[in-house]
């Protein structure tokens, strides 16, 4: 049975009897990939030397899943700062709805790490080793120059492995386990093949169909752009009607109709790495690189036609009107960017020194002691935020009536560390309200840094007092219809 033939092209990857659609592009050299070369070459080199870069003793970038801790540029973030980590992400996702209502897929075309690798990086050694793309199309699949391509390929997508690795072990611990077998390291090791494979079967195989089939972000152009938004269009007023021209020659006419600038060289297609044709109008598989039109300036440089016929515009500007700035998301957007943040600055601003919290109790709530006070356990939690150790004292800060034992006077933590502090507070059975008592714990080091940590004291509920010594674990009734449950959590962390 032979497969469905379909009415028209439903993508430009496939043909209309559903195969693959080979796209392999020409390039077109002009000012624009001279300006994207030395962007995205700017970008893969940062990518290499970033987690290499000391800001401070430690790397520039990097996200230590076995420590949970996220250094960028100079500054550690930790679990506990949560709402700081959820400021940058609403920043980053806010800065990209500006720079795409302002610039359309700028971001596609010039930065994306996709297209960064594939049209700087391994369709230029496809091209070194299997010639142009017509030359290409007539090679066969296991001809000695593809098979050495695909070598090549693969070394080139382990090194880059390596460098994701980077990112999440620490360059020194990379270069490390480089030198010893890939045994001692198992886990890492399984990583970069993984990753290798991934990035060979994407830059090799799947290539533009990440950006046509799998990223979501060209289905959102409807959303983040409007008519005023940046975009690579064809001027279609005065392109058409499509004629050939001679080079240099007065515009010909075609009985009473007038040809446009457009000859249908076709150059603009041919060099699309999505393999649109950039005349029919703004498409999602568009990804702004701007090859067509530094392929459709050359053409027009050879007959004498003015550029821009393809060129960055908008799709007012196509229609006659005139580009505004001002417009109502290009004041939503930025209001929001300008106060999510200025919220983050103020928030790593500001940050203390350390953070301090209550946990869950482990074991018995409260033990009464032999002269008949409670002595009720306190779990507190002190993480250092900066790098250098710290040695903090914690007291009473509003309890004259209570005693605060602990295991030691001062408690030393190490930098970007935490360190859980088991205490007891000793108090009369009589201060407690239906079995709970609140005290403020004081936590303070000799730089200057305190904090007021809010703890709830577990206790009887009963008036009686039962015999000295007895231990009341977490959970016992006290009274009818109330108990404590094992650890439960009777303080939220407000400092």
């Amino acid at each position: 049975m032979s497969a469905p033939i379909a009415n028209e092209r439903v993508l430009s990857t496939l043909n209309e009897d559903g195969t693959r659609n080979w796209i392999r592009p020409k390039l077109a050299r002009g000012r624009f990939l001279r300006r994207r070369r030395i962007v995205g070459y700017t970008l893969i080199a940062l990518f290499v030397l970033l987690p290499r870069i000391p800001i401070g003793g430690r790397p520039a970038f990097q996200i230590d899943l076995i420590a949970r801790e996220i250094d960028l540029f100079g500054a550690v973030f930790r679990p506990s700062n949560g709402f700081i980590l959820m400021l940058l992400g609403l920043t980053i996702v806010l800065t990209v709805f500006v720079v795409t209502a302002l610039f359309g897929r700028v971001w596609c075309g010039w930065g994306c790490p996709q297209t960064v690798y594939l049209e700087l990086v391994f369709r230029p050694i496809e091209r070194l080793f299997e010639g142009t793309p017509a030359q290409q199309a007539k090679l066969g699949r296991f001809a000695p120059r593809r098979l050495l391509k695909w070598v090549v390929y693969a070394g080139l997508a382990f090194a880059l492995a390596n460098v994701f690795l980077a990112y999440f072990v620490g360059a020194r611990r990379l270069e490390l386990w480089v030198t010893e077998s890939p045994l001692d390291h198992l886990g890492g090791f399984s990583v970069v093949m993984g990753v290798s494979a991934l990035m060979l079967f994407n830059f090799a195989y799947f290539r533009e169909q990440t950006c046509i089939v799998a990223c979501p972000y060209g289905r959102l152009q409807s959303v983040l752009l409007d008519r005023q938004s940046l975009i690579v269009g064809y001027h279609a007023e005065r392109g058409e009607p499509r004629g050939k021209t001679k080079k240099k020659l007065p515009v010909v006419t075609d009985g009473a109709t007038k040809h446009g600038d457009c000859i249908d060289c076709g150059a603009c297609v041919a060099v699309c790495p999505t393999g649109i044709d950039i005349r029919d109008g703004l498409q999602m598989e568009c990804v702004g690189c701007a090859q067509c039109i530094d392929a459709c300036d050359g053409v027009m440089d050879k007959i004498g036609k003015p550029r821009h016929l393809i060129g960055y515009t908008s799709q007012d500007e196509l229609a006659g009107k005139p580009r505004k700035l001002l417009r109502p998301r290009m004041i939503i957007y930025p209001t929001l960017l300008a106060i999510v943040g200025s919220i983050l600055v103020w928030s790593v601003a500001s940050r203390a020194g350390a953070e301090v919290w209550t946990l869950r109790n482990q074991g018995a709530s409260f033990v009464r002691l032999p002269d008949g006070r409670i002595a009720s356990q306190v779990l507190l939690k002190v993480e250092n935020e900066t790098d250098e150790p710290h040695s903090y004292s914690i007291t009473l800060a509003d309890a004259p009536d209570a005693t605060l034992r602990s295991p030691m006077a001062v408690w030393d933590v190490k930098p970007h560390k935490a360190q859980v502090i088991p205490l007891f507070v000793e108090v009369q059975p009589s201060s407690f309200v239906r079995g709970e008592r609140v005290v403020h714990l004081r936590v303070f080091d000799n730089e200057g840094f305190e904090r007021i940590a809010k703890a709830t004291l577990l206790g009887p509920a009963e008036a009686t007092a039962p015999p000295a010594g007895e231990h009341h674990e977490a959970g016992e009734h006290h009274e009818a219809g109330e108990h404590h449950e094992a650890g439960e959590h009777h303080d939220s962390g407000e400092h």
